[in-house]
Formats: structure tokens, C-alpha cells, sequence
């Protein structure tokens, strides 16, 4: 795998690109949206400059990865790729249509894989010839400083595309666990409820959300609380997510609070809208 395709360049999209191309890798990235294709390419290569700067790579290494990776509006760019990644937003319908339309530009031994949290990887690859060479890759935020990667296995998924996806994690320095094709994998199953939780806990007045949080970060050890995670997370995506493994499961664990659903009408989404659960416009 040496030409490797990312679909979308948020800080997902971004991320993958540029664990990828540090891994020495040649990478195409596409992104519609000139804003975010630009902030994302940005982003990409002050961060490759940042770890130049601190010794992780070297002049060289830095250099060669800014040379090998390019990105673009168009999906074409990916014809020649021997993997390609989709990280765009969680909707089962423009997922479908990317692979759809990838189905006829990547070459027959090209594997496709998506970044999804929760969507099933079977559906996915139903709109696809290469079921069998389909499979989830979940990536967690920030990518370039989380090591786990989920790799999930479709009905059709064979074992030699497990294998190469698995290997491929290991090589740009992740660690993969494998799982089969169940709403929300392994780390959303057992972490949405508890920030679902979270929120109603808040939500009924029990605590603050810094009080909530500061329980969590001193009370179990854990690098950040559940509220403040749901806003680096995204409410969006965490709505989502919810929506998604309630509707496939039906179990009132997974159902969204109102105050979840009236933050994300709102426009509040976290870190990335400026305000969340908690304001980060504020100089405070």
C-alpha cells in the first residue's frame, strides 16, 4: 500500500493524510469544499513542521512528506490508489454515492475502507463490486496522537483484507483491534452510553459540568471528563452516533437527551463551532 486516498480533509480527513504521508507514503487527498480542503492542507503541514521541529522527523523526512502528499476536488485523483480512506461527515447516503462513484474510478485491487463511528460497513459496501475487499477503519481524534484504530470486518470482508488493513495500522504507527460489523464497534458501544449519562446527569441538575468533569479526570484517572469530551467529540457526530445505535438496537441507553438535541439545533457543536457544552470563544 504506497498510494494511499483519503476522502475529506477535516480533522479526521486531515489526520489520516497526515499519519499516512509521515509513514513515508504517497497521499491524495479530496475535499469538495475549497474552505475546508484549504484549512485542512494547512493544517497538515504546520503539523509536519511542528513534529520536524521537535526531532520526530527529520529535514528530510519533513521535506519528502510535504512533496508526497496533494489534494483536490476531484475523486479521479484516487484512480491509481491501493487504498482509499473515507472520512467525511456521518451520513449513510453521501457515503454511498463517494463509494459508488469510487467503485468505477479505483483500480480492482484498491481496498476501500471508512472512517465511520458507527455505520454499518455491510451497508457500505453493498453499493460496491469489491465487497470483499471493503472494511471499516475507525480512526480516533486527534489521529496523529491516538494510537487505536478499529478495524471492522463486513459480512464479505475476506481475511486477506483484514490482514492488509491490520498490517497497514501497525505500519503508520497505530494499534489495531478487529472487531465484526456491530453498531457503533467496540468504543462507542461502551462510551456513549456513559456520556449519554453524562449529560442527563447535568441536564436533571445533579452536578455542574466542570464538577462532573473533575469528578471523572480525578476520581478514575481518566485525561479528560465526559462533558468536555462530548464537545471535542463534536454534539453533532455524538448525536449521530446515538441516533444510529437507538434506532438499530432500540435501547433507551442509547436515546439522545433533549438537551443534547437542542444544543445540536442550535448550531452548538464543541471545539469546532466555538461553543459547546462549554464556551470556547471566551478568553477566559
Amino acid at each position: 500500500m504506497n498510494h494511499i486516498g483519503v476522502v475529506g480533509c477535516g480533522l479526521m480527513g486531515s489526520g489520516i493524510a497526515q499519519v499516512c504521508v509521515q509513514s513515508g507514503r504517497r497521499v491524495s487527498v479530496v475535499e469538495i469544499d475549497e474552505a475546508v480542503r484549504t484549512r485542512g492542507m494547512k493544517r497538515i503541514h504546520t503539523l509536519l513542521e511542528k513534529s520536524r521541529r521537535r526531532g520526530v522527523l527529520t529535514d528530510e523526512q519533513c521535506a519528502a512528506a510535504n512533496d508526497n502528499i496533494s489534494a483536490s476536488n476531484r475523486l479521479e485523483t484516487l484512480e491509481s490508489c491501493d487504498l482509499i480512506i473515507e472520512a467525511v461527515t456521518e451520513r449513510p447516503d453521501i457515503k454511498k454515492s463517494i463509494f459508488e462513484k469510487l467503485d468505477g474510478i479505483a483500480p480492482p485491487k484498491c481496498i476501500f475502507a471508512s472512517n465511520t463511528s458507527s455505520i454499518s460497513i455491510t451497508e457500505l459496501a453493498s453499493v460496491t463490486r469489491r465487497a470483499e475487499r471493503f472494511v471499516g477503519m475507525h480512526f480516533f481524534n486527534p489521529v496523529p496522537v491516538m494510537k487505536l484504530v478499529e478495524i471492522v470486518r463486513g459480512v464479505n470482508t475476506n481475511d486477506a483484507t483484514m490482514d492488509a488493513c491490520t498490517d497497514f495500522a501497525r505500519s503508520i504507527g497505530k494499534e489495531p483491534v478487529v472487531c465484526r460489523d456491530t453498531p457503533a464497534f467496540i468504543v462507542n458501544k461502551l462510551l456513549v452510553p456513559y456520556l449519554l449519562d453524562a449529560i442527563r446527569m447535568l441536564e436533571s441538575g445533579v452536578a455542574t459540568a466542570e464538577d462532573i468533569d473533575a469528578a471523572m479526570v480525578h476520581g478514575t484517572g481518566y485525561p479528560m471528563g465526559p462533558i468536555r469530551l462530548i464537545d471535542y467529540v463534536g454534539l453533532d457526530t455524538a448525536c449521530h452516533v446515538a441516533d444510529v445505535m437507538y434506532n438499530e438496537l432500540g435501547e433507551t441507553r442509547f436515546k439522545a437527551p433533549v438537551l443534547l438535541r437542542r444544543l445540536v439545533e442550535a448550531g452548538h457543536y464543541g471545539r469546532k463551532t466555538g461553543r459547546g457544552f462549554y464556551d470556547y470563544e471566551s478568553k477566559e
